[in-house]
């Protein structure tokens, strides 16, 4: 007999293979490569609105749509591939959040040119470790926190845009820079054991 996982209750999941992956090995896992924090970044922009299961199952799309999520080569980006991105129906098209993540990409760049590390600029607001929360039911997790508007007003002032604290909470979960798992759920302490 398969002894049964428990997870967190998030809407939808259950039953459905990919959100079920994504839950139990990406999720709340600590990131620490700039480029793939950048590029959750702006995947979260792109929710906004949507379901994240939404984006999910678009990611690869917008992996292929956007390079890669190569900075280098987002931030050249111009009229002829705002065209072709808006005419790609395999993301989301929306003219705001393709000039936010082709901005982001510059920004990115100019940070790194001035010898500023985005991982560790991100990291800077956890002291390099993940927050440890200790939610048992879906409902006491919060949508956005102090420190999620504290690194939100910080991204903002770098010039990045779809970075509301609502977003960058989500983010700051997704890239493990809190442990928002449930502690009842299976991977609570697999996570929190992978803090540096």
């Amino acid at each position: 007999m398969t002894a049964t996982l428990t997870r967190c209750e998030w809407r939808g999941m259950a039953g459905d293979p990919l959100y079920e992956a994504y839950h139990d090995t990406e999720w709340g896992v600590p990131e620490y490569d700039s480029r793939a924090l950048w590029e959750k970044l702006v995947l979260d922009g792109f929710q906004a609105g949507l379901a994240w299961i939404t984006i999910l199952r678009k990611r690869e799309a917008f992996r292929a749509a956007f390079d890669g999520f190569d900075p280098e080569k987002v931030a050249r980006y111009g009229e002829a591939d705002r065209t072709r991105l808006m005419a790609d129906a395999g993301i989301v098209r929306s003219n705001a959040k393709i000039d936010a993540a082709i901005n982001g990409a510059k920004i990115f760049l100019e940070m790194r040119d001035r010898g500023e590390d985005f991982s560790a600029f991100c990291w800077g607001f956890t002291g390099g470790k993940p927050v440890q929360n200790t939610w048992t039911a879906f409902g006491q997790v919060p949508a956005q926190t102090e420190l999620a508007v504290e690194v939100s007003k910080a991204l903002k002032a770098k010039g990045f845009k779809f970075v509301g604290p609502v977003i960058v909470y989500a983010w700051m979960q997704a890239v493990g820079m809190v442990n928002d798992h449930l502690t009842g759920c299976f991977c609570h302490d697999r996570v929190k054991e992978l803090a540096r």
